[in-house]
């Protein structure tokens, strides 16, 4: 091995908090959101790509710190970032529009049940194509509504956004990922296709101060527990398969 290889040295992702891609923009919107997720303590991201999505998920892909984990489908997507959620106390999925959205939705809504905080992001319509005269769109269910998602998402997170202008973008994603690490609840941010490459003040901003709350575990019901199952007065049943003869 030559000296040069023995010197060089991997540096650990956890140290490498202000290592930035040259081919990131962080004054972008998908850039903006990208160190947001970064600055909360996720690293890993799932997603299905999507026509709705591919955009920002480019700026997912650029951010040094975050890795993007594919998935077959949207529902373990979903669940991926549950158990994500469960370990390292937030996590994120990426999907596209009503395709994606509503096939996520099971497992957004045992993350509501189990109080995790889960960021789910969705790839929406243009922000041109929204108003009085909204287009039928492959992805929608045959109507010119856009709602048709976030109403549905309304019923199992504690706070919806639909991003679909920058005035307010910045407003709007913080807003949503604070309430999930507020309330420990999943949040639905919608993302128009056309915005995360667009650059906006607002996204200079210091960062907000994030807080993870701290989960206690109640030791006395584990101490209970744990002398009925000596004393024999509950059980404990182990589940398994027997081999075959």
């Amino acid at each position: 091995m030559s000296t040069s290889a023995r010197s060089h040295k991997i540096q650990p992702k956890n140290l490498a908090f202000n290592i930035r891609s040259k081919h990131q923009n962080y004054n972008s919107l998908g850039g903006h959101l990208a160190q947001r997720l970064v600055q909360i303590g996720v690293s890993d991201v799932f997603s299905v790509p999507g026509d709705f999505n591919l955009a920002l998920l480019d700026h997912l892909v650029a951010e040094p710190q975050l890795n993007l984990i594919g998935c077959c489908n949207e529902l373990n997507a979903g669940y991926a970032a549950d158990g994500y959620a469960r370990s390292r106390s937030v996590g994120a999925c990426v999907v596209t529009f009503t395709v994606g959205g509503l096939s996520i939705m099971n497992a957004i809504a045992g993350a509501y049940s189990e109080d995790l905080p889960v960021i789910c992001i969705v790839g929406g319509p243009n922000s041109n194509d929204y108003g009085a005269n909204n287009r039928i769109l492959h992805h929608s269910i045959g109507l010119a509504d856009f709602s048709q998602e976030l109403k549905c998402f309304q019923q199992i997170t504690c706070q919806q956004v639909v991003v679909n202008n920058l005035d307010n973008a910045q407003e709007q994603i913080d807003g949503a990922i604070a309430a999930a690490l507020e309330h420990s609840k999943p949040v639905y941010i919608s993302i128009s296709c056309n915005l995360p490459g667009l650059s906006h003040p607002s996204f200079l901003r210091n960062p907000l101060p994030f807080s993870l709350p701290v989960r206690y575990i109640n030791f006395f019901n584990i101490i209970y527990i744990l002398i009925n199952i000596i004393n024999g007065h509950m059980y404990v049943y182990l589940l398994g398969t027997t081999p075959p003869i």
